[in-house]
């Protein structure tokens, strides 16, 4: 809202009126800009006002403007394609020099692939508030050859609050799983080369394929974030991170097919806590090592998450075969198994489907992996297995404080190729 310039002067003056009066009944010594003559002191409030008032001005030319994706022709009938609405405010929004929020208020918008790019935007911060639900199209194939169904590239200061992705994967699901010849499907929500992103209270249902995902950003902030789709989803990975740095996801659930958290190569500084993963996977570091030459990964911490009747809890896993890429300096604690397959894991023989790696030996190098006080049920009877590269061994592993039963009895441990320590109370005891 633009500032009435006669309303901010009177204001002003009575300001200025207002601590003169103070400054006498205070007794406040008399300065010498009280002393000056009459003519030079208003001269002197006429500059000072000036100069507030520029200062308001710019400060109101700078002010959020906020753009209602309703006036641009989008139906929240959940039936009527909004993408080219979207791709008209885009532009607008990407041609204000002021600070811009996207709105979509309540109901279901029918939304195509779309890419939200930064590159030849003016201002490369950009807020998307969601208050409704953003739908796919019902029929997979819309979508399902893209790699994203709503990308965002190329910003500085992009911010999502709140909303529902529905994608509607259910379809695609069912023909994966079918052997038919099916796309690979999109993922719901991406970020890429992006700077001081925050994701806040977004909920995503029924993926096609990856629900969220971090590729090469900084200073990334995920918070509150709900993941669901059915256990038996193909390749359903909640949110994925990879060559990106100072992540952390906070506070969120995650019910899905595949990995709760995936994390990839090049990812460096990656925080999780308060996390419910189940169903699901587990939170994984890889599969690492596909690539011959690949960036390591480092620094990450899981900390205070729950898994449910996931197939893993914390692993990492690395293809069978050579690489020169590697994972240290990580740490997993204080978690909570319930009834989870594999409750502890390294995994560094993995080979779906034996192609590609069959009698092949991973090069991928783990060392300074912690696990402390990790405790629940285990629904096998391994766990902890920690399957190292016999050719580079797993080194610096730490277990401590860990409690893990399988029907009332302490878990077993299996492990091979891995050197490290053990602290504290253990059971299963400790196979290093």
């Amino acid at each position: 809202m633009l500032i009435n310039k006669k309303q901010s002067i009177s204001q002003i003056r009575k300001y200025y009126i207002y601590l003169t009066l103070n400054r006498f009944k205070s007794h406040t010594p008399i300065t010498t800009f009280q002393l000056l003559p009459l003519s030079l002191t208003f001269k002197a409030m006429h500059s000072s006002l000036l100069i507030v008032l520029l200062f308001l001005l710019s400060v109101s030319s700078s002010s959020a403007q906020t753009y209602n994706i309703l006036s641009y022709g989008a139906k929240p009938d959940g039936k009527t394609d909004s993408t080219k609405a979207f791709t008209v405010l885009w532009a607008k929004a990407c041609a204000s020099v002021k600070p811009v929020t996207i709105l979509v208020p309540k109901g279901r918008f029918l939304l195509r692939s779309i890419i939200f790019d930064g590159s030849k935007c003016k201002r490369k911060s950009v807020t998307f508030r969601i208050q409704g639900t953003l739908v796919a199209p019902s029929d997979y194939r819309v979508i399902g050859k893209e790699n994203y169904w709503i990308l965002f590239q190329h910003l500085d200061g992009i911010s999502v609050y709140g909303g529902v992705l529905d994608a509607q994967g259910a379809s695609l699901w069912s023909c994966k799983k079918s052997g038919k010849n099916c796309p690979s499907g999109a993922t719901s929500i991406g970020f890429q080369s992006s700077r001081n992103v925050v994701i806040s209270g977004l909920t995503s249902l029924n993926s096609q394929m990856f629900h969220v995902a971090i590729n090469g950003c900084s200073n990334v902030k995920l918070d509150g974030v709900k993941v669901s789709a059915d256990g038996n989803s193909p390749n359903t990975d909640g949110i994925h991170v990879q060559s990106s740095s100072t992540v952390s996801i906070l506070n969120s659930k995650i019910s899905t097919g595949d990995d709760c958290v995936s994390i990839g190569p090049g990812t460096n500084g990656l925080w999780i806590e308060n996390v419910a993963c189940g169903p699901g996977h587990g939170i994984s570091i890889g599969s690492l090592g596909k690539e011959s030459v690949e960036v390591g990964v480092q620094n990450i911490t899981v900390k205070t998450a729950t898994f449910t009747g996931t197939e893993n809890g914390v692993r990492i896993k690395s293809w069978a075969r050579p690489s020169n890429g590697f994972a240290k300096n990580i740490r997993f604690q204080h978690c909570v198994m319930n009834n989870v397959q594999n409750p502890i894991v390294i995994d560094q023989n993995y080979c779906p489907g034996n192609e590609n790696c069959p009698n092949q030996v991973s090069g991928i190098k783990i060392s300074d992996v912690m696990f402390f006080d990790i405790h629940g049920t285990s629904a096998t009877e391994v766990g902890v297995k920690l399957d190292c590269s016999s050719k580079k061994p797993c080194t610096g592993i730490r277990i401590q404080d860990v409690k893990l039963t399988y029907r009332n009895k302490p878990a077993t441990t299996d492990c091979s190729h891995a050197g490290g320590s053990e602290a504290g109370f253990q059971r299963p005891n400790s196979c290093l």
